[in-house]
């Protein structure tokens, strides 16, 4: 964070991603509590896990360089949601996952992917990851298909906290160098 205001990560043509900050405690609050978005996850947050999921992802920028980042109109700055990558342990391996939540009034207008590619391509080169995957529920075909459109295939079932899901998986292209 710069001077007070959370430093900006990536661009694309729409979107900023920048670091979550406590500021964003309403918005994200209203997206990751809203029942029909987060019907694919054993239940809404609440305000308080909300607040904790900040803090968890402001921990990961430190630690490992990356987390969910806010995901924010260029243009209007309004925010919309979050999108990033973390590490989870799937099946005893430790996995790099991008992950996304967009506010329901802005589904279906490409956000998500348009995060989630940019997410992708910073993980092949940023970081030089040699493989990206994203677990969702079986039922969650928006969450797939946004998968499907950054590369990805299915890899298999798994049960990832005690819950059945999909892995959909992809290795780092050819000619993605890192940096």
């Amino acid at each position: 964070m710069v001077s007070g205001r959370p430093e900006v990560v990536m661009e694309t043509k729409r979107l900023l991603l920048r670091e979550l900050q406590l500021a964003d405690l309403d918005a994200l609050a209203a997206i990751l509590g809203d029942p029909i978005g987060m019907r694919y996850y054993p239940h809404p947050f609440r305000r308080a896990e909300t607040r904790d999921w900040i803090l968890r992802n402001q921990t990961r920028y430190a630690e490992d360089g990356h987390g969910l980042w806010a995901v924010v109109l260029k243009e209007a700055g309004q925010f919309v949601g979050d999108c990033g990558l973390t590490i989870q342990t799937v099946e005893g391996t430790p996995e790099l996952e991008v992950g996304y939540h967009i506010e329901r009034s802005h589904w279906r207008q490409g956000l998500a992917t348009e995060a989630a590619m940019a997410c992708r391509d910073h993980a092949f080169t940023r970081f030089g990851s040699d493989r990206l995957i994203c677990i969702s529920s079986p039922g969650n075909a928006a969450s797939q298909g946004v998968a499907g459109k950054l590369g990805m295939t299915f890899e298999k079932n798994v049960v990832y906290k005690n819950l059945p899901q999909v892995i959909m998986s992809m290795s780092r292209p050819q000619g993605a160098v890192s940096s």
